[in-house]
């Protein structure tokens, strides 16, 4: 699954109203009611520039996980990657979103799409890890 480099993030971004409620799917809530008070996206997404950027995906081998053609991942460049997490990576130059996995002395680049087979790591491939996916985002608008 390619993606779309967009950016680095940078701080300074608008603060926000913050609700203290869940949306319910049913009924709606006066929300104004439970207005607790303004936050920034910055510490909404816990964002620490300049090692976060954003992509864009094109695809569907993470559908599975929630992850759509189009959507927005936020990535950090300064966490280790670990077994089951979600990466941005390159493999033979070729730059991935895939589901990082160590199987014993493999490591494995598993899609969250049954169509698509797992990518074992050969002694021969050249694979560099460019971050670790923290969130998704996603438009609802479909014009």
């Amino acid at each position: 699954m390619p993606f779309d480099y967009l950016g680095r993030i940078s701080h300074g971004g608008g603060s926000y109203p913050f609700f203290s409620f869940r949306v319910p799917a049913g009924f709606p809530s006066p929300a104004q009611d439970h207005l607790e008070r303004d936050i920034s996206l910055d510490e909404l997404f816990n964002l620490r520039a300049p090692h976060t950027y954003i992509v864009r995906v094109t695809g569907d081998s993470m559908v599975q996980a929630g992850i759509f053609d189009g959507d927005l991942l936020l990535v950090d460049r300064s966490k280790e990657p670990r077994s089951g997490d979600i990466v941005i990576a390159a493999l033979n130059s070729e730059p991935l979103v895939k589901r990082f996995s160590i199987e014993g002395q493999m490591t494995v680049l598993r899609s969250e799409n049954p169509k698509y087979p797992p990518r074992y790591i050969l002694e021969s491939d050249e694979l560099s890890i460019w971050g670790v996916v923290r969130f998704s985002v996603r438009s609802h608008n479909h014009g």
